[in-house]
Formats: structure tokens, sequence, C-alpha cells
């Protein structure tokens, strides 16, 4: 017995009774590799007990009481000055009772470990979860109406949008031949472009004030569309609003106009993301629109943006005009 190494031999006075019935007896106890052996005065055996199946009956009084396992009836008594045999017995009680299985520990362990599994759910999947669904089922004209009131808020950060009642039909127009649903001209806070959800795309005035071709102003429109390929943009608000925001649309069909205006000025503080090429010429093409009047006006040299201007879809083509040159002066003049 590994517990017991350092004795080569074990032994104890006690008394041992057979039954409740029997008398007790004096009796020799030893300590064997597995086994507590008991013999009487003359050295015969008694009883053999396995040292993983003995039990205290009395833990901390004396004269210590043991059983075997499943056996209360059997009884063998350990006096408190037989020191060194009751440290060797419980000694052995103790490492056996390590390598049992602990089923309630066990159970409290998977408790806690299904615990924190749901936990890390709820925290990393269950949000994107909640928000890949409301994108999903939240109906057109809702999405519209966040549209809109996101484009409130951000009116109040930027200022008013440009409008002119000669400007509104060229907005439509421009907005069909990019297939967006509406465009807004901004005086200042966009800093080029952005993409609301409902279709709503947001120009900052410099896209139409400070170039001669509306293909330019049309890129940047393309380039959003591109972007909402890649991250849809009321699936990037709720993920601004965070899982809140997403229940709250999912349980009440409303975000709270806290949720709008941290996004509005969080997304209005950062560029916009990086577009790779094939994505931004597959919608240059889709609407047979050139690109390289807006990779130019990315890039007045051309050095960063040469993969737009060497694969233009148009390039060589006859093409329709974006615009008419009266409907370009006066959406140039939107903002007066």
């Amino acid at each position: 017995m590994t517990a017991l190494r350092e004795f080569e031999r074990l032994e104890a006075a006690g008394l041992w009774r057979a039954s409740p019935e029997a008398q007790r007896r004096d009796v020799i106890i030893s300590v064997g590799d597995a086994t507590l052996t008991i013999t009487d005065m003359q050295d015969r055996p008694l009883a053999h007990w396995s040292l993983a199946a003995v039990e205290r009956a009395n833990p901390g009084v004396f004269p210590a009481l043991f059983h075997p396992d499943g056996d209360p009836g059997e009884t063998l008594e350990i006096p408190q000055d037989e020191t060194t045999m009751l440290e060797a017995i419980e000694r052995v009680r103790h490492a056996i009772d390590r390598t049992r299985a602990h089923p309630g520990r066990l159970r409290l362990f998977s408790i806690l470990g299904t615990l924190a599994f749901v936990g890390l759910i709820i925290v990393f999947w269950l949000p994107s979860l909640m928000q890949a669904h409301a994108v999903n089922v939240v109906p057109e004209i809702k999405t519209k109406a966040i549209g809109q009131a996101l484009l409130g808020r951000i009116e109040r950060v930027s200022g008013q949008a440009c409008a002119t009642p000669e400007a509104t039909p060229i907005l439509a127009k421009l907005a069909a031949r990019t297939g967006v649903r509406q465009l807004v001209i901004m005086r200042a806070g966009v800093a080029s472009s952005l993409h609301l959800p409902g279709g709503i795309v947001l120009l900052n005035r410099s896209l139409v004030e400070d170039f001669e071709d509306p293909a330019v102003a049309a890129g940047a429109i393309l380039a959003e569309r591109a972007r909402a390929t890649q991250h849809e943009p009321l699936a990037e608000l709720l993920a601004a609003g965070g899982a809140m925001a997403s229940f709250r649309l999912l349980t009440t069909g409303e975000l709270q106009r806290e949720t709008l205006d941290a996004y509005s000025e969080s997304v209005l503080a950062y560029p916009r993301p990086a577009l790779a090429d094939d994505l931004l010429l597959a919608e240059f093409a889709r609407a047979a629109i050139p690109s390289t009047p807006y990779a130019y006006a990315l890039d007045v040299t051309g050095e960063t943006t040469l993969g737009l201007i060497e694969a233009d879809p148009m390039a060589g083509r006859a093409l329709e005009p974006v615009l008419n040159d009266r409907d370009w002066v006066q959406l140039q003049n939107i903002c007066g």
C-alpha cells in the first residue's frame, strides 16, 4: 500500500465483534498491502477486511469504531492510544477516497462547465445571432424608417442636407442610375460618402461641386453599394448598438434615439472601409459607368488606384452620360 510504504509491519490491539449479538473479543490488528487482518490472541485469523472498504462509524470520537463497508454489524474498536494504527488507517482511507469518483463533485463541475458554455454563447454568439435575425426579419418599410430617423440624427451633427426644388428630380435620376433608393447631398459632417439603412446614400457636397464629371459622384455611390454587400448598413447600426439594440428592435420594432445618436457620431468620425478592386469594378460594370474618373478623383496621380484605371469595364465604349450637362450644373448648385 503506497500510503503505508514507510511501515514494514504495523500491529495494534483492539476489540472485535463479529455481529451485534456476539461478544467483543480482544484481537490483534495488522495492516498489509491491501487488507486489514484481525487475529485472536493465539494468532489465529478471525477476519480480513479490504482496506478500500473500511468505514469509520464515529469520526472524531474514541475509541474509534470501524466496520466493513456495507456491514455495520461487524465492528472493530481501536483505542485512542493506538495512534500509529489509527493514523495509518485514516491515511489509507483518505488515499483511497482521493482515487474514487465523486459524483457530486463531477456533477458540480458539469453544471459549472455547462453554465460557462451557455455564458460564452450568450456573450459571443447570441448577439450576432439576434443581429442577423433582426436584419432578416425587419420589414423593408421599417428599415427605410430607421434610415430616415438616422439621417435626422446625422443632420443634428452635420447640419441640414442641401435641397432645392430643381435638384430634387435630378437626385432621384442619379439615384436610379446607380441603384440606390435615395441620394442626399450634405453640406458637412460626412467626409465623402455614407450608406444608411433603407438604401439612403449621403454624399459630401465636394463630390458634386469640385468635379466636372458626374461619374465621380456616381462612383462614390457605387462604392457605397459595394460596401453594403460586405457590411449591411442596418447590421452595422445594430452592431454599434450592442445586443440590446437588436433585442429592442425585435421586440418593439423601434431603436432608441441614444442608439441612433451614438452610431451617427461614431460613423462620421471614421473613414469608410477600403474595397477590393474587383468588388468595386463589378458595380461599375453593372451600372455601365466608367471607373476611371472616380479613380483619379481618389488619387490625382492614379498610382494608388491603377487597378480601377487599367481594368475600367467601360474603357473604349460609347457611353450614355451619367447626367446631361444641364442637370449636372443644377446639381452642382444644390447647396447654393
